[in-house]
């Protein structure tokens, strides 16, 4: 299979330069060689915007005249909105049912077109769009284009903080992950890269394990909160993963909201369940890692109100 290269990642960044955040490390208070990379600060709320930047800045002009569409809980919606919205293009976010309001509301305000479905038919909606008005589908994860983006995050990480030991990066579709790790570990470092799931929604973990690639249900994967990481890998992240990924580490409910709680009251960071996942291994796995110097991606901060509001009173 065709991989992302770190020549692929080094292009993206060049082309996302000035239309994306170069998000800081910020050092937390209660440990003292643990960093959050807070993708969150994007102009989206989320890491989803580096994907679709260089997604949309490598159309054609006949491409972006027609216009894209994606479908997407909502973090990738909205960065693909905002994206199109800077080039010009018109676009369509097919949306599950059942997706917190506030992603919705924002892929709207973005000026993008939603289309609400059933959540097992949201593939089929983007397709039929795609065959119906010409536009350019630009998947959430499952894109060359999209990893390299993502992968800009690797880059700036080591070059933020020489010597870094580990990288704990969430993982949905694996697009975050297989970029990153890709950047990583093609870079002259030591540095492991660590992938961190739900253990409601550990498909990545299994698919690993048996080398193959494994789809769990939408009845399984939704009953975890982190509703960013509940979609399955596809071959194309698999196959970085597989070269790529250091290891794997599932946490539960119970450490996903307590991390989500540390991150808002001791970071002083608006984070959604999604985003406090990779933090939560080094909360509650530290035994599981390589000691050292650690960064964990914080991937998004598009939070329904009502749980920031239980985070912030836990």
């Amino acid at each position: 299979m065709d991989l992302v290269t770190l020549d692929d990642v080094r292009d993206a960044a060049t082309r996302i330069a000035g239309r994306v955040v170069r998000t800081p490390l910020l050092p937390v208070g209660w440990d003292r060689e643990f960093w959050l990379k807070p993708e969150s600060l994007q102009p989206v709320g989320s890491f989803k915007l580096r994907g679709a930047t260089n997604a949309v800045a490598r159309l054609t002009d006949a491409e972006r005249t027609r216009g894209v569409v994606t479908h997407s809980s909502g973090n990738h919606g909205q960065a693909l909105a905002y994206a199109a919205r800077d080039a010009g293009a018109p676009c369509t976010v097919v949306i599950p049912e059942g997706a917190p309001s506030i992603k919705i509301e924002q892929v709207r305000a973005l000026g993008a077109e939603v289309v609400l479905v059933p959540a097992a038919e949201r593939l089929a909606a983007a397709e039929r769009i795609v065959a119906e008005r010409g536009r350019t589908l630009i998947p959430p994860y499952d894109d060359r284009n999209v990893i390299a983006g993502q992968g800009t995050i690797g880059l700036e990480i080591v070059e933020d903080l020489p010597g870094v030991e580990v990288v704990l990066v969430p993982v949905g579709g694996g697009g975050l992950s297989s970029g990153v790790a890709t950047a990583i570990k093609a870079l002259p470092s030591l540095t492991r890269v660590y992938g961190v799931e739900p253990a409601y929604a550990a498909d990545a973990r299994e698919s690993l394990e048996s080398g193959r690639l494994v789809v769990w249900d939408l009845a399984r994967t939704h009953r975890t909160s982190a509703d960013g990481l509940r979609t399955s890998l596809s071959e194309l992240t698999l196959a970085h993963l597989r070269e790529r990924l250091d290891g794997i580490l599932t946490v539960t409910e119970s450490e996903i909201a307590a991390a989500t709680a540390q991150l808002v009251r001791g970071a002083r960071l608006v984070v959604e369940p999604s985003g406090a996942v990779a933090a939560a291994a080094r909360l509650f796995h530290r035994d599981e890692l390589p000691s050292g110097r650690t960064v964990a991606v914080v991937s998004g901060g598009n939070v329904d109100p009502a749980v920031l509001a239980a985070a912030v009173a836990a």
